[in-house]
């Protein structure tokens, strides 16, 4: 057990963890493959420009991600890649702009990876942003208001937010893995 005290350790601790120990050795070896493998058909997920059926294809690069608004019920499956850049920019990009001072980002303004390294590279500089970020916060830069960027939780504790991320990214990671555990065993060398 950690020895570690005071929220903001503690709350670094819990996803530092995870990431470390559960995902991060995880993606070691992801393919393009298993990236852009479609779990079942009509699966959202990055794709080269101009080749989605998706309702809206965001991107400014290459490559463009699927999504609708509103969401259809129920939701398509996604693939890594569409999990990943989900994580790049809605989670971890739109948070540190609006809160550690990164540059803007959106669904429709950033570059989608092409290759599961390049989105795992992407990963972590994100995941370095947020992280360095929250372990710059004290007591009272936890207790702040989250700030209009973050709409109807404007008023809510910035402590408050990075739990929600921890936990978007513990949820959201955690299925790429799933993901690769289903790849393997159905498309890969288990099949």
């Amino acid at each position: 057990m950690s020895t570690i005290t005071g929220w903001n350790a503690l709350l670094r601790d819990q996803i530092d963890w995870h990431w470390n120990h559960h995902v991060r050795p995880r993606f070691a070896g992801l393919t393009d493959e298993e990236y852009f493998w479609e779990p079942a058909p009509g699966s959202w997920s990055v794709r080269p420009r101009g080749t989605g059926t998706a309702p809206v294809q965001a991107g400014s690069g290459a490559m463009t991600i699927d999504f609708a608004v509103p969401e259809p019920s129920p939701s398509p499956v996604t693939t890594i890649a569409w999990r990943l850049g989900h994580v790049i920019v809605g989670v971890l990009g739109l948070r540190n702009a609006s809160q550690f001072g990164r540059d803007a980002i959106d669904y429709e303004s950033f570059e989608y990876a092409a290759t599961a390294q390049e989105a795992l590279a992407q990963l972590e500089a994100e995941y370095a942003v947020w992280i360095a970020g929250v372990e710059a916060l004290d007591e009272d830069g936890l207790a702040r208001p989250c700030g209009e960027a973050e709409g109807p939780y404007a008023e809510a504790p910035l402590a408050a937010l990075v739990l929600h991320i921890h936990r978007e990214l513990i949820h959201h990671l955690s299925e790429v893995c799933l993901l690769r555990d289903l790849y393997l065993h159905t498309q890969g060398e288990a099949a």
